[in-house]
């Protein structure tokens, strides 16, 4: 009888505990949606690595279904709103697709504002979890991040002053890039990255302001002549900034110990190390440029001052935007200036794009 009891006992402890058991050994798939191509640096150093990374993280149970290239439909403006409302669990995008949507995070990209991708990147993310939490609030954010600086690219000018670019159509990622190149005297069209080459190839854009890493995707060195780049001495002319972002509700479903993996795989660090592996990628960027043959100059720094003063207006109206819409805008800008110095001073140029290292899951 004693034993028949125990028996019992026993069985029933397995039934309550077999659940939780199984929920801890579940293996979730992940689907991963973004506007980059396959073939491109964001893609195969950036996307990939992170998401090898958190598989492995996680002993295997996490999976990804990777999409590049918008293969899931849609467009790069819709892509946050497809993990906000569950289409997708994780995309990255510009928020500056939208324009006006996320405007405090577009002070990262007013002129002349970064130092290097990482850095600013690292300030991006502290500024975001200090000065603006809310902003994307309707997801999990897991990273925020600027690429390296902005190169203008043409077809038939090469850009030397700030004159050069008057009349011509140059094509920005947002609108505080596309407000820049008004100020300087451009004919600015705001478009997503894959659009340039067609916008090129038929003459609807005479050049494009993007940085050298992501070129040789969108074969912008075969469609142009010319590149101009800045100086570093002079200051980066401008940058764009990213969200890496999870549906909150894909997030919160995960088992404990795999959203810790997701957690470990988030924040100040991944910001800093994805801000530095997109601006490793410029060398190979300029260097698809040079072996087409084509024309680079770099602008000096006391030319560049020209370009500050004509673009100063675009910071000016961004204050006074914050402020109509409720915040203090001369505080945000001081604040974003303040973290980028603070991260700089850490991270003073690019260094290695290896990821960080991958911890081990515990056995359990």
């Amino acid at each position: 009888m004693m034993q028949r009891r125990t028996l019992l006992k026993t069985s029933a402890a397995l039934a309550l505990t077999t659940p939780a058991l199984s929920q801890a050994a579940a293996t979730v798939t992940l689907k991963f949606h973004t506007f980059m191509a396959p073939q491109s640096n964001v893609w195969q150093n950036m996307h990939l690595v992170w998401m090898d990374k958190v598989r492995k993280e996680s002993g295997g149970r996490i999976q990804f279904e990777a999409y590049p290239a918008m293969q899931l439909g849609g467009s790069p403006a819709q892509l946050y709103d497809q993990a906000k409302d569950g289409v997708v669990d994780i995309i990255w995008t510009i928020p500056g697709y939208t324009a006006g949507r996320f405007p405090r995070i577009e002070v990262f990209e007013l002129p002349f504002m970064m130092s290097n991708a990482e850095a600013t990147s690292r300030a991006c993310w502290e500024y975001m979890q200090t000065m603006a939490l809310d902003e994307f609030k309707d997801t999990q954010v897991l990273a925020l991040q600027v690429h390296g600086p902005g190169v203008f690219h043409t077809k038939d000018k090469q850009i030397k002053t700030a004159a050069d670019l008057k009349g011509l159509k140059m094509r920005g990622p947002t609108r505080q890039v596309t407000k820049m190149l008004g100020y300087l005297g451009a004919i600015p069209v705001g478009m997503p990255l894959p659009a340039i080459p067609d916008a090129l190839s038929k003459g609807t854009i005479d050049g494009a302001a993007l940085p050298w890493e992501v070129v040789p995707s969108v074969k912008v060195h075969e469609l142009t002549r010319f590149h101009s780049e800045f100086d570093p001495a002079g200051g980066a002319l401008y940058t764009a900034t990213f969200v890496l972002a999870m549906n909150k509700a894909s997030y919160l479903a995960l088992p404990p110990d795999l959203r810790k993996i997701i957690d470990n795989n988030s924040g100040l660090q991944t910001s800093g190390w994805l801000g530095r592996v997109q601006q490793a990628g410029d060398a190979a960027g300029r260097q698809a440029a040079l072996a087409h043959k084509n024309t680079i100059y770099t602008i000096p720094a006391l030319e560049a001052q020209e370009f500050k003063r004509k673009a100063a207006v675009v910071e000016v109206a961004w204050v006074e935007d914050m402020n109509q819409r409720g915040f203090d805008g001369r505080q945000l800008l001081s604040t974003a200036r303040a973290l980028i110095a603070k991260h700089s001073k850490v991270v003073a140029s690019p260094a290695s794009a290896i990821a960080p290292a991958i911890t081990q899951p515990k056995k359990t």
